[in-house]
């Protein structure tokens, strides 16, 4: 749709932001303004949820939600995903940070704010380099599992202030829960109820209202309910307090030099979960509004947002699912409606400073209660159970790990298992004995394994379809294959190699054929391929082994390879022979023999 009314766009914002500028108009903007509202709702309880949940001071989540989410609405690709603190990101940092600095400390924001920074710098090399393809390396199967556990880990970190404990200083999950079971006596049951009202209206808000802030509702119950322990002779309860106003703080973070290989690493692994999260979260989105997404530019964008990020007191931040959707189901139509839910909410934030402050931390703790159950997905796992074992165990070992390891090493963990169990697959290609069902002139090729009806091979020739790659992880298998139809004396010693499903080979699969060129011919025999793809053809003709082939040995058309070939048989073994499975075999010796079928 151009834009209309007056307002177009110069040439060079369209380069810069992408052709959604065109688009703009006074409808377009009072659409992306209201929906910007709903952003801004959705994401005011959120932020001070996942800044806690990150070790952080509640102002750097709703920080993180306003000057990061503008930066990469507009200098990404997709039009609808709303970027800031998510529940992972926030898990995450706060794993691999604990250890290095109390959490909340000034030690602790300076790391904070590095990571941010570093995350950012390669998230965007990653998209300047065109390597947006990373992410896909991340299995849907790892990224289940790590989701669960960090599901898993939400809850029981929340349990201290859901249950309104003070002593818990374990940062792992096991030594929250011992620490939670040791002290189970010293509950306070203000607080606990505080936590399950928060849960429970914001559970009954999305059933029966769905387009209303469930989150937002039922943080305004738990804050209403808080005041009235008291009156319930119960104790009070714990609350956020005054809050800071979320204005970006310009500030280069002071760390250790000494401590930065160490933070690059934790960067490098949380800049994978970062993309992989940005990129799914976009593709889901933009397959619902019929849009397609530039990866490479959505990784600059998520780039750019966490290095200004990094230097204005926000920490990491990627598109969130939660906002994204709601945002496109109200109605967005540019990236500006992300401009406006940052702008809407620092208003809120400044309107409502006061009553923030009267927030319970028990209420948050409902929140993050909600928001892990809704990351069990366990239809999820039922299917991948049913589908692939395989993949189901990676997610389980995958689920495991974030459970007991640190949360990078569990992804990067989740990562090679896949990478291992897809190297495990593909080192086994399909190699299927071809022959026909049938005596008709135009009878097809049929996989003759476990196909009853199968006329008999032919004693002299072997066809055989070759499906998948034949490179240096599937090399060995291929030669012992070929090694075993070779082998017994009676075997066929000429092979036609059906090749237009070997779709790559590489030095390793090029000797493969090499050896087994040779072989065929030092028993009488000679080796045939029919419609090798271009790319193995170019390898074989930089490799030397086409010319020792013969190129009048590459066939276009299976038919004409086999009239080509039967000719060249042994006709001594032909006058005996009661097969006859070919057409050509009427003009062979022995053709007055009745076939033996």
């Amino acid at each position: 749709m151009p834009a209309t009314d007056g307002i177009r766009p110069s040439p060079w914002s369209v380069r810069l932001f992408g052709g959604w500028v065109r688009e703009l108009s006074p409808p377009t903007l009072r659409a992306d303004l209201l929906a910007g509202l709903l952003g801004a709702v959705l994401v005011l309880p959120q932020g001070i949820a996942f800044a806690t949940l990150a070790g952080l001071p509640p102002q750097y989540g709703l920080a993180t939600a306003i000057l990061p989410c503008i930066v990469a609405a507009l200098f990404g690709s997709s039009r609808h995903v709303m970027s800031g603190p998510t529940n992972a990101n926030s898990l995450a940092l706060f794993a691999m940070l604990a250890p290095l600095a109390a959490a909340g400390s000034p030690a602790y924001i300076e790391l904070a704010l590095a990571v941010t920074l570093l995350v950012g710098a390669m998230q965007w090399l990653i998209g300047m380099l065109k390597l947006g393809s990373v992410a896909n390396f991340i299995s849907p199967a790892a990224l289940l599992g790590f989701t669960t556990g960090a599901a898993l880990l939400i809850a029981v970190h929340a349990l201290k202030d859901g249950l309104g404990l003070t002593d818990i200083a374990s940062h792992g999950a096991g030594g929250v829960l011992l620490a939670v079971w040791q002290q189970l006596g010293s509950v306070r049951p203000g607080a606990l109820l505080i936590a399950a009202l928060t849960l429970g209206v914001a559970v009954a808000v999305r059933r029966i209202a769905p387009r209303w802030p469930a989150m937002l509702v039922g943080l305004a119950a738990g804050t209403a309910a808080a005041s009235a322990l008291p009156a319930l002779g119960l104790d009070a309860v714990r609350r956020v307090g005054a809050i800071p106003a979320p204005w970006p703080t310009w500030h280069v973070p002071q760390v250790d030099p000494a401590a930065l290989p160490e933070l690059l690493g934790l960067a490098f692994a949380l800049t994978i979960v970062a993309l992989a999260q940005s990129i799914s979260i976009a593709k889901v989105v933009a397959a619902r509004a019929g849009q397609r997404i530039d990866a490479n530019r959505e990784f600059v964008g998520q780039g750019l947002s966490n290095l200004v990020g990094g230097l204005s007191s926000s920490y990491v931040s990627c598109g969130s699912l939660n906002r994204s959707l709601p945002n496109l189901e109200a109605g967005a139509r540019t990236p500006l409606a992300a401009v406006f839910s940052a702008l809407w909410l620092a208003a809120l934030v400044v309107a409502s400073a006061p009553l923030l402050a009267l927030i319970p931390l028990a209420a948050i703790a409902g929140l993050l209660w909600l928001v892990a159950a809704s990351l069990l997905e366990l239809p999820r796992w039922r299917q991948l159970r049913l589908l692939s074992r395989g993949e189901f165990g990676i997610a389980l070992a995958t689920l495991a790990a974030t459970l007991t390891l640190r949360l990078e090493v569990a992804i990067l963990l989740g990562s090679l298992l896949s990478l291992g169990a897809y190297l495990q697959r593909t080192a086994r290609p399909a190699m299927r004995t071809m022959g026909f069902d049938s005596t008709a002139p135009n009878r097809p090729f049929v996989v003759l394994d476990g196909h009853p009806a199968a006329l008999p091979e032919c004693p002299q020739l072997k066809l055989l379809r070759m499906e998948g790659a034949v490179y240096f992880g599937a090399a060995q298998h291929v030669s012992d294959t070929l090694h075993a139809l070779r082998e017994p004396a009676q075997a066929p010693r000429h092979l036609l190699v059906m090749s237009k499903s070997m779709n790559f080979i590489d030095p390793a699969g090029a000797q493969v054929w090499d050896e087994e060129l040779r072989a065929r011919r030092a028993i009488g025999g000679d080796l045939h391929f029919h419609r090798p793809r271009p790319p193995v053809l170019a390898l074989w003709e930089r490799s030397g082994f086409l010319d020792a082939l013969g190129r009048d040995h590459i066939h276009a058309d299976k038919q004409h390879a086999i009239a080509r070939i039967v000719p060249r048989l042994d006709p001594q073994i032909c006058a005996q022979c009661r097969v006859r499975v070919f057409a050509e075999c009427d003009r062979q010796p022995g053709a007055a023999l009745a076939p033996d079928i």
